[in-house]
C-alpha cells in the first residue's frame, strides 16, 4: 500500500454531536481551552513536519469548525505549501465555513456520517442535524472543496442494514463512501448505554462489507493507485467506496500517519497511550523548528517498529485526537 507521511491535526476535543460509539453523552472531562496549542504553535510543527517529509495534513477534533479561527489555520498550513490540505468534519457547520475554507486553501473535506436515515442519525448522535450535513455538502461541491468523502462506521444492529443505499448514495451525490470497522473507543464503556462495552456482536468485518455489497452490485475493481490507508475499489455501478479495515486486517506495517493532539501530545497511533509532550518543549523549552523537527524524527523511527497491541483490549478517546 502507498502511503506517504500524514500529520493528523486535532484542534479540539469538542464536537456538538455525541455519536454512539465515540463519545459519552455526559461526563465527558474536556480541557481548557488554555491548554490547547495555539494556531502559531501548531504552524511550527507543521513546519517541523515538513521537514521530515511530512507533505499531507488532516485537520480534526473532536469537530474542527467549533473551534473559534479555524479558518485561519487552514490558511496557515496552506501558505506552507503541503501537497494536501483536508479537514475532517461532522458537516454541521461545513454549509457555513465552506467558501471561507476553501478561499484559506483548504483543498477538500471528509464528512463524518453514519445513516442516511434522518431519525436513526438522531439515534447514532444523540443530536439533531442531519439536514444542515446533507446542506454542508452541498456547499462543499459547490464550493470546489472535493473529493468528497463520507466515513461511515458500520455497526450491526445499528446502521449495517445501510450498506447498500450508502453505494446507491456514493453514485447520486457523486462522493467517495469508505466503510470502517469499528474500533474500541471511550464511547464502548459501560455509561453508553445504548451499545455498551465492546463486544464482538457489534463487529462487521471489512470482507463482510465487501461480500454484501458485491452480492449486490457484482465484483469490486481494486484501485491500484490509491494512496492511503483505505483500500479504493469501484463498484459495479459506479460508486468509488474505500474499506478501512483497522481490526480485521490492520495496516500499521504500511501506516506513516502521526497524531498531533490538542493538548500538544504527539501520538503514532490512535492507541498510543504515551505520546511525545510537544507542549511542553514549545513552551518550556521555548523549542523551534529544528528541535520540534528532531522529535517528529524519532517519532517516525519508532513508528517502524511499534505494535499497538490487541485491540481487543485496548480503549481510545478518538474525540481528542480524530478519527
Amino acid at each position: 500500500m502507498k502511503n506517504g507521511k500524514v500529520l493528523r491535526i486535532s484542534v479540539t476535543d469538542r464536537c456538538d454531536l455525541r455519536c454512539i460509539y465515540c463519545m459519552p453523552e455526559t461526563g465527558v472531562a474536556l480541557a481548557p481551552h488554555s491548554e490547547f496549542l495555539t494556531y502559531e504553535e501548531i504552524e511550527t510543527v507543521a513546519r517541523a513536519a515538513m521537514r521530515n517529509g511530512v507533505r499531507r495534513f488532516r485537520i480534526t477534533g473532536g469537530e474542527p469548525l467549533v473551534r473559534r479561527g479555524i479558518v485561519s489555520l487552514a490558511g496557515m498550513l496552506s501558505r506552507l505549501g503541503p501537497d494536501d490540505l483536508a479537514l475532517t468534519t461532522n458537516g454541521l457547520h461545513l454549509a457555513e465555513a465552506a467558501a471561507e475554507l476553501k478561499a484559506a486553501g483548504l483543498g477538500r473535506v471528509t464528512i463524518s456520517l453514519d445513516t442516511l436515515r434522518p431519525e436513526r442519525f438522531e439515534t447514532i448522535t444523540r443530536r439533531t442535524g442531519f439536514g444542515r450535513i446533507m446542506d454542508g455538502l452541498d456547499a462543499a461541491r459547490r464550493t470546489g472543496l472535493a473529493p468528497v468523502k463520507i466515513n461511515t462506521v458500520v455497526i450491526r444492529g445499528v446502521n449495517d442494514d445501510e450498506i447498500e443505499d450508502f453505494v446507491r448514495f456514493a453514485v447520486r451525490e457523486k462522493v467517495e463512501v469508505r466503510f470502517i470497522e469499528l474500533m474500541p473507543t471511550s464511547g464502548l464503556s459501560p455509561e453508553c448505554k445504548e451499545l455498551g462495552s465492546w463486544r464482538p456482536a457489534l463487529f462487521v468485518a471489512g470482507r463482510e462489507v465487501r461480500e454484501r455489497i458485491e452480492r449486490s452490485f457484482g465484483p469490486l475493481r481494486p484501485d491500484a493507485g490509491a494512496d492511503g490507508v483505505a483500500r479504493i475499489f469501484t463498484a459495479g455501478n459506479g460508486a468509488r467506496l474505500g474499506l478501512i479495515t483497522p481490526v480485521s486486517d490492520p495496516f500499521c506495517g504500511g501506516c506513516e500517519r502521526l497524531r498531533l493532539g490538542p493538548e500538544g501530545t504527539l501520538k503514532l497511533c490512535l492507541f498510543d497511550k504515551a505520546g511525545l509532550d510537544l507542549k511542553r518543549e514549545l513552551r518550556e523549552r521555548k523549542a523551534g523548528v529544528v528541535e520540534i523537527a528532531a522529535m517528529i524524527a524519532a517519532a517516525f523511527k519508532t513508528k517502524t517498529t511499534w505494535e499497538r497491541g490487541d485491540l481487543s483490549v485496548l480503549s481510545s478517546d478518538m474525540f481528542k485526537i480524530g478519527g
